[in-house]
């Protein structure tokens, strides 16, 4: 019988609000971190690996069968929809059984392909490899490529000659997001990240100039919980300069040929008040929630950006969720009644959205670099339907299909159903429930189920189509997507209703869809297997010290749950810009108690947990290698019962697990493989 490691336990204590929390697990966390350098810690990590491994021996055919599924499902040279951008269409393609792409272009006026960047060269000597951004410069000559080579997110931003194929600078080894090249492609704009990974502000550098010599063009200096980003409008005459955190945000912008003009303020930072903006035609087109919940579409002339005025006035049915600025439309992408909508506007006043031919789906405004496009690209996919590339021709109402995703060894739509289902919560709301089933499925309580939610930040989990799901589904599971409150599935309200004080509806909605689903038959208490990432793997922590009896395995990817600790220590990289989304039970001490109540580690108590695999990367910024460490550590010390607890650690990963699409993909297959072990 393989035991499995057991964490010291050490006093350490702290007192917040008159309250002492123990923390016996306290010492995983490496002082030196971002550096993890202590030996102890490290031993400890390796055995939990190495236990894990030992567990998982056994069943490594099944994780193999798992894994061939998968990989047999995906295009091993899949290639990408070229788009035109300029002077060039542009592509990425992979190489049969590559783990990473080749980007290439062509000239539109006729000639060779040519490869601009070659990412399973540049990926061959690194254990983990990630191109954040390839930005071709305006004149075509000039490439800046954002690489992650250890999954901490710190990017090194480097200049490539095309022509030649050689790096002609590094520009910064700290960088984050995608820079933005001047109008006259003699700079660039970018953004950095501090020793707390805060990205606090943007640089402006002059091709050729020593790395030293870039001027700072804004710094975020009076909240350090925004984050800086940066960002051009369509029509090219702007950079976008933005700062915020979930809850607010405040634009400037320079001229795209004169970057090192100061920045013009667009409007000031308010509470709870965000906007974004693009621009054409000398004026800016702004979505903001300033006057409605559900935002509202404004203009302001670029010479008076703050005065702005409704183009489209907010709506309790529609959710406007961006807008994209083209030469004859602007394109809006908006949610009614939790689906996804995409409205062309002309400048003129009329308008008409694109028809979509399913009742539940996710479509999306694709790559479209052009100002003027003879079309619009579109992405579009459901729970059934593989990811469709479309082109909509705006003069006759029409959508083009470029490119049906493949399935090589073979799929039929026609073997499986889908619905999109409304279940009560204990408040009396509805949550929306996305499921697909193989036909035939028995809705007598005797089937599996497999449940996931994310529920945080406003973000929506879109019921789009999963190659990997088909293995769960092709061995009898129902499998269903919760659009719980805390994402903007039902319009940004749904978000604020799962939000700092009201977060607890998040952790409701979840559990109550889950008994829904129950009470419809897809399964019974015990054969429900969830899963959940980061804020999902909170959800996970949360959901399984509250109702374990309704779980047959739990997944927790990265789970941030730690998460009183985690709000209390404002020198963490993401605290600070975190308070608006939890609370900050640093001042508030009535955030202090409802963090407290939910935590998933501070609540871990002496009871039966299902089984569970938890996952964590040692180099993740975003949610740090202790917190799931700590939480399997104190778990295994409390738990009344004998189900598998499993923690594995990606020793040279971040928040995303390992890279390339295989090795994610193994990922996949073995908390799959886990959860056909634990359920059946």
């Amino acid at each position: 019988m393989i035991k499995p490691p057991v964490a010291a336990r050490r006093p350490h204590s702290y007192e917040r609000h008159g309250v002492t929390i123990d923390d016996p697990y306290h010492w995983l966390r490496d002082p030196g971190y971002p550096k993890v350098e202590d030996e102890e810690v490290l031993a400890y990590l390796r055995e939990e690996n190495a236990y894990f491994d030992a567990v998982m021996a056994p069943h490594a055919a099944l994780v193999e069968t798992l894994f061939e599924e998968m990989k047999g499902r995906i295009k091993e040279d899949d290639s990408s929809v070229p788009v035109r951008d300029g002077e060039y269409f542009y592509w990425w393609a992979f190489d049969a059984g590559a783990q990473y792409r080749k980007w290439y272009r062509r000239p539109v006026a006729g000639g060779a392909d040519q490869l601009i960047f070659d990412e399973p060269a540049e990926a061959a000597a690194a254990d983990y490899f990630r191109l954040g951004a390839l930005e071709v410069s305006p004149d075509g000559r000039l490439a800046a490529t954002m690489i992650d080579d250890d999954g901490s997110e710190r990017f090194k931003l480097r200049i490539r000659d095309l022509a030649s194929g050689e790096d002609i600078e590094t520009v910064t080894e700290v960088g984050i997001g995608a820079p933005v090249w001047a109008g006259d492609s003699a700079a660039i704009v970018f953004t950095e990240v501090n020793e707390q990974w805060r990205s606090y502000r943007a640089r402006l550098h002059r091709i050729g100039d020593a790395p030293g010599a870039a001027t700072t063009l804004y710094e975020e200096s009076e909240d350090k919980g925004f984050s800086v980003g940066v960002s051009r409008s369509h029509d090219r005459s702007l950079i976008f300069i933005g700062t915020g955190d979930n809850a607010s945000t405040e634009l400037r912008f320079v001229p795209a040929d004169d970057p090192a003009a100061p920045p013009v303020l667009v409007r000031r930072r308010a509470a709870d008040v965000t906007y974004s903006a693009d621009a054409a035609h000398g004026k800016l087109w702004i979505v903001a929630n300033d006057d409605h919940i559900n935002f509202r579409l404004a203009e302001a002339e670029v010479a008076d950006p703050g005065a702005w005025r409704t183009v489209i006035a907010g709506s309790d049915d529609v959710y406007i969720r961006g807008v994209s600025a083209f030469r004859d439309h602007l394109v809006i992408q908006e949610r009614l009644h939790g689906l996804d909508q995409i409205r062309l506007r002309g400048y003129d006043g009329g308008d008409r959205r694109v028809t979509f031919p399913e009742a539940s789906y996710t479509a999306f405004l694709g790559s479209n670099p052009e100002f003027a496009p003879a079309a619009y690209r579109i992405g579009y996919s459901s729970m059934v339907t593989p990811l469709t590339v479309y082109d909509y021709h705006p003069a006759d109402d029409r959508l083009e299909v470029l490119k049906v995703q493949e399935v090589p060894s073979g799929y039929d739509p026609d073997g499986y159903a889908t619905e999109r289902l409304m279940l009560p919560t204990r408040d009396g709301k509805q949550v929306p429930v996305s499921i697909v089933y193989p036909k035939g499925f028995a809705r007598d309580g005797t089937g599996k189920l497999y449940l996931y939610a994310y529920g945080a930040y406003g973000y929506a989990i879109p019921p789009s189509f999963s190659t990997a799901r088909l293995s769960l589904l092709d061995r009898g599971y129902a499998c269903a997507i919760a659009h719980i409150r805390g994402g903007d599935d039902l319009g940004y309200g749904w978000f604020l209703e799962g939000k700092a004080e009201k977060r607890t509806n998040t952790f409701r909605d979840f559990v109550d869809a889950a008994n829904g689903l129950v009470a419809a038959g897809y399964a019974a208490p015990g054969r429900i297997a969830i899963q959940g990432g980061s804020a999902g793997g909170k959800l996970m922590g949360v959901v399984s010290n509250s109702d374990p009896h309704l779980w047959g395995a739990v997944v927790a990817d990265v789970p941030f749950v730690d998460v009183l600790a985690t709000m209390l220590d404002d020198t963490l990289p993401l605290t600070p810009g975190e308070w608006p989304e939890w609370g900050n039970p640093i001042l508030d001490k009535a955030a202090f108690d409802l963090i407290r109540s939910y935590s998933p580690y501070d609540n871990v108590k002496a009871q039966d947990y299902p089984p569970m695999l938890i996952t964590g990367g040692l180099n993740d910024p975003r949610v740090t290698y202790w917190e799931p460490a700590k939480w399997a550590a104190k778990l295994r010390a409390a738990k009344t019962d004998d189900n598998l607890l499993l923690l594995k650690i990606n020793m040279g990963a971040g928040h995303g697990g390992k890279s390339g699409r295989w090795e994610s993909l193994r990922e996949v297959a073995e908390a799959y493989a886990f959860i056909l072990t634990q359920i059946g």
